[in-house]
């Protein structure tokens, strides 16, 4: 195996000295962005946020023994919310969605994931992490999901050498010479870069 590597949150209108909203209450708002029309597969919603402060994310895929492969997020201005988080968004909060191919596998609260090899079968695949707020719009910067994609590429099992019986020395039994079947892999390569749209794989 080859690997290559939200709703609005409102917060109470303050006013200002004039009688107009201050500063500190417009910060909630702007903190956790703003809903585009733009969504994802799934039509969730991106919620732009300004790159100075956007949440980022890395993804390293490994090979594992038996077809497994182990999945690796490295982020950056964000925290992962504990199950039973109530559903709203919260600055640099939220879950990871994993995907296969563009196919949603699972939603992350930690950092590191086991992919069975039943989701990966032969072939080059693109394994790709998106981060989520709790209300689970799509965390977006310049109106592009904050996200990373690492290809891997899963190689076949090797056919089992045939079976051979060499011949023994006299007064001894023979002994039985068989195959192995084997996966080759080799060492993964982080993604790179920063943060993609699904047309840019492998940035953060």
């Amino acid at each position: 195996m080859l690997a290559v590597c939200a709703v609005l949150s409102a917060g109470p209108a303050g006013c200002g000295p004039e009688g107009g909203h201050g500063g500190a209450a417009r910060e909630p708002a702007e903190s956790v962005g703003r809903l585009l029309d733009r969504t994802d597969e799934e039509g969730r919603r991106y919620r732009e946020v300004d790159e100075r402060s956007a949440p980022g994310v890395g993804v390293e895929v490994r090979p594992e023994a038996g077809g497994n492969w182990d999945v690796r997020l490295t982020v950056h201005r964000f925290r992962f919310s504990p199950p039973g988080t109530e559903p709203r968004a919260a600055p640099g909060r939220g879950v990871a969605h994993l995907l296969v191919d563009g196919r949603p596998v699972t939603r992350l609260r930690t950092p590191a994931y086991r992919l069975s090899a039943d989701l990966v079968p032969h072939g080059t695949h693109h394994v790709t992490a998106r981060l989520h707020a709790d209300d689970d719009t799509v965390w977006a910067t310049a109106g592009e999901p904050v996200q990373s994609t690492a290809d891997i590429t899963a190689s076949p099992s090797e056919p089992p050498e045939p079976a051979s019986t060499p011949a023994a020395p006299e007064g001894r039994n023979p002994g039985m010479a068989g195959g192995e079947r084997g996966v080759g892999c080799c060492p993964a390569v982080r993604s790179t870069g920063r943060r993609a749209s699904p047309d840019r794989r492998g940035q953060a």
